[in-house]
């Protein structure tokens, strides 16, 4: 008999995020933890990240906080840097092969990234692996036998590969490898739990079967709902360009929150914080009553802030988005411009068709009708950079643009 007090903790850990546990047996979860209690030892709760770009996401933090609630109930948290599996690239949810990288690439993305996981979980109370240690070492005849566990068949019934096959679109050898590495994984750092989001439910179910093979206990997964990006349709991603990143500025996180579609506010609020049931049913509460969205959401952006910076942080993001939108009667929606390099602000007014041309650009800016955060700038060569990017650039009364 699980006494309730570990009933209790497999409901705190995944309350909020409506988390699939597999297998699905009901309080396997609590039996997990009640048996380590009973054999005073920690959980190895494995996660794996491919450093595919330098920016962590919003996305991984609904996995990161996960790892941190197991954290804090004394268990470890295992993560897995996948310097070779980012090479092989994750064909989960995909419709085209990832463009490969190599490991100098990889290592030179992952360099940041025990910085941006310490934003969340505490990294000296964590075990932080490579998975090209051991991948890298195994032999052909060792991938070989490892090839041995997996059928086409049951290649073919991953989503991603089956839809590939059926549109016509080609599936390349090396993808159907990446389960088995990731599964490799499993085994090799004895994981009791894998914790990924629903898009990774085949590549945790086989480490199971593979580590089956092994002799080793069954790691139970955790599978976590995706974060849907800023576009509101997709999942968060790099590839899509639609993500808050871990290492954004204050003022980045915070104007790029505001740009959340006001359906998915709870979402994020349930996903990506911390805020207990009942302030949450407050807010849909108030959303349903007809409460500004606008409102909500700029307490979920200075959350978001605090939490990854701190609360006079959170505070300062949220006055100067009051004196940049509010108090300036900036339009809630304006055009967006992506900045994908530095350029002078005189070519970014250009390209953003603010002005006809580059003269009339210039006219403005030495009449002292264009401003940036609200302050003029007087300089045509005046660099628009990273740092101003959730920035509005205003030319005149009525023209705006926001640097993305």
């Amino acid at each position: 008999m699980i006494p309730e007090s570990f009933i209790i903790k497999e409901e705190e850990l995944i309350k909020h995020t409506n988390a699939t546990l597999l297998p699905d047996e009901k309080g396997l979860l609590a039996e997990l933890l009640y048996n380590a209690d009973k054999e005073k030892r920690q959980l190895r709760i494995k996660l794996g990240i491919d450093p595919t770009s330098t920016d962590l996401h919003l996305g991984h933090t609904v996995s990161l906080q996960l790892l941190k609630k197991f954290q804090e109930l004394g268990h470890l948290p295992v993560l897995i840097i996948g310097g070779f599996t980012a090479t092989v690239g994750d064909p989960s949810g995909r419709n085209e092969a990832r463009p490969p990288l190599t490991y100098k690439e990889v290592k030179e993305n992952a360099k940041t990234y025990l910085n941006q996981v310490g934003k969340i979980l505490d990294v000296k109370k964590t075990e932080i692996l490579d998975n090209y240690e051991w991948l890298s070492k195994l032999s052909f005849s060792e991938l070989i036998k490892l090839a041995h566990l997996v059928t086409i068949n049951q290649l073919i019934a991953k989503e991603a590969f089956g839809t590939r096959i059926s549109a016509g679109d080609p599936l390349y050898l090396h993808e159907t490898l990446y389960p088995l590495l990731q599964a490799y994984d499993s085994v090799m750092v004895k994981s009791d739990i894998e914790i990924g989001g629903v898009d990774q439910t085949y590549n945790i179910l086989f480490g199971r079967h593979v580590q089956k093979h092994y002799g080793q206990k069954e790691q139970l997964a955790i599978l976590l709902p995706l974060l849907i990006g800023l576009d509101g349709k997709r999942k968060m991603s790099k590839s899509f360009n639609n993500y808050i990143a871990l290492n954004d500025s204050p003022e980045e996180i915070y104007g790029k929150a505001m740009s959340i579609p006001d359906d998915l506010i709870l979402h994020y609020f349930k996903l990506v914080t911390n805020t207990d049931i009942k302030e949450l049913t407050g807010y849909e509460n108030e959303l349903k009553k007809g409460k500004n969205p606008r409102d909500i959401k700029m307490i979920l952006a200075k959350k978001l802030v605090s939490q990854f910076y701190s609360s006079t942080s959170g505070e300062e993001a949220e006055s100067n988005f009051i004196k940049q939108f509010k108090l300036k009667e900036i339009p809630d929606i304006i055009p967006e411009f992506v900045l994908e390099k530095p350029l002078k602000v005189i070519d970014l007014i250009f390209l953003a068709k603010l002005t006809q041309s580059k003269a009339e650009a210039k006219r403005l800016i030495e009449g002292g009708g264009v401003k940036l955060k609200s302050n003029k700038v007087n300089d045509p060569n005046t660099m628009i950079t990273e740092n101003d990017k959730s920035s509005v650039l205003q030319i005149g009364k009525r023209k705006f643009v926001r640097i993305i």
